[in-house]
């Protein structure tokens, strides 16, 4: 979704209106499926052993999408996105860790590598070279840390897809706004 804005397709506002649409499909199937009875097989392949009766990640990632699209200007969402699309599946590939517990060191740098890489581009033009680079620096450590662990939290499992955009964007505006 963030490359239709990258790509010049639609405008920022458009694609957070967009994000909105597919935030309503998105409750409308999960509700489907939690409470109505709604059992398709891409179900299975698509939600965890924790998800089965909470909300499932795919879910999540659309509605932490949706937020930062609506809450932050492009120059700060974009890059948190780009962090959960990009930057997650990496880390998912090198490694992971059960419920609770922490990946290991070396998933957590590259993970901050990849998402420092996503966001200084975005961050460093806006804001220069010491200060951008600070708040790339926040915000990936921020998606580093949702990524890293997976805590439980009154039983309901914290998943990633929920808290790496709204962390690492808030990272990367609280850093601008005390250096800028």
């Amino acid at each position: 979704m963030p490359l239709l804005y990258l790509l010049g397709l639609v405008e920022w506002r458009t694609l957070g209106y967009l994000f909105v649409f597919l935030a309503a499909v998105v409750s409308v199937l999960e509700l489907l499926r939690l409470f109505g009875g709604l059992d398709w097989a891409v179900y299975d392949d698509l939600t965890r052993e924790y998800e089965q009766d909470n909300v499932a990640g795919y879910a999540l990632y659309v509605y932490s999408q949706t937020a930062v699209a609506l809450v932050f200007g492009p120059h700060i969402a974009v890059p948190g996105m780009l962090m959960l699309t990009i930057g997650d599946p990496i880390s998912g590939l090198m490694g992971s860790a059960p419920v609770g517990e922490l990946k290991s060191v070396r998933t957590l740098a590259a993970m901050f590598a990849v998402c420092f890489a996503l966001a200084a581009p975005f961050v460093v033009p806006v804001s220069g070279v010491v200060a951008g680079g600070l708040a790339a620096a926040a915000g990936a450590a921020g998606a580093m840390l949702a990524d890293g662990a997976k805590p439980v939290v009154a039983g309901y499992v914290i998943d990633d897809n929920l808290s790496i955009p709204p962390v690492a964007c808030t990272a990367i505006a609280a850093t601008l706004w005390l250096l800028t």
